[in-house]
């Protein structure tokens, strides 16, 4: 699972990235979660300016993840959109890479908050609860930690969302962040030579903090 950040959506090298996942012959079936981008900018400066509720800034957000998705589809057609179980598990079966559309598995789901403590980063750690991922990658424009942290310093630190701990506690596989210039050490890892940034443990407290519905 790579969740591929929409501050990377006007850098010049996105292709690179998009490139490399879409190639064939990696260890692993990789799916691709869009972040929100500078479609997900003008959802919170409409909130701002309109003043509507979390729940639907929440729904208009899962749209600009799409709009995101759609652009990778669109700059790299051999990335193939998914926007349900079944046809992401036919992708990962047939080992096609895929760049999941987030609306109509999350929209409504009882466990996911609708709010803006629950973003890309949370939803990518979900998935790969739902799709029991070997691992989970964060491609950041911003800094990443250089050695081992908890999810929850990240999250203290504004470099992932609020929820995020708490997904990530419940994921049992690996979790990584990697700045994007770092393509050529994912380029090791999806080889299984290397692996692929910093590691995110587990928080200790993660159950105390936001990501699910009361």
């Amino acid at each position: 699972m790579i969740k591929i950040g929409g501050s990377l959506s006007d850098w010049h090298r996105l292709g690179t990235w998009l490139d490399l996942i879409a190639r064939p012959g990696h260890l692993h079936p990789l799916v691709i979660v869009p972040g929100g981008g500078p479609f997900a900018d003008a959802v919170r400066d409409a909130q701002d300016n309109w003043r509507f509720d979390d729940r639907l800034a929440h729904r208009m957000a899962l749209l600009a993840m799409e709009q995101f998705g759609l652009m990778l589809h669109g700059i790299c057609p051999a990335l193939q959109t998914a926007a349900t179980h079944e046809r992401l598990r036919s992708l990962i079966r047939a080992r096609m890479p895929a760049v999941w559309l987030p609306s109509a598995m999350v929209l409504d789901h009882p466990e996911i908050a609708e709010s803006w403590e629950v973003t890309s980063d949370s939803l990518a750690a979900w998935l790969a609860v739902e799709l029991d991922a070997a691992a989970l990658v964060l491609v950041k424009s911003g800094p990443c930690p250089c050695a081992a942290t908890d999810a929850a310093a990240l999250a203290r630190d504004g470099l992932v969302d609020a929820a995020f701990p708490h997904w990530r506690a419940r994921f049992s596989g690996e979790s990584w962040c990697i700045h994007r210039d770092n393509h050529i050490l994912m380029e090791e890892a999806l080889a299984g030579r290397a692996s692929p940034g910093c590691p995110l443990l587990r928080s200790p407290d993660a159950e105390l903090l936001p990501g699910v519905r009361a």
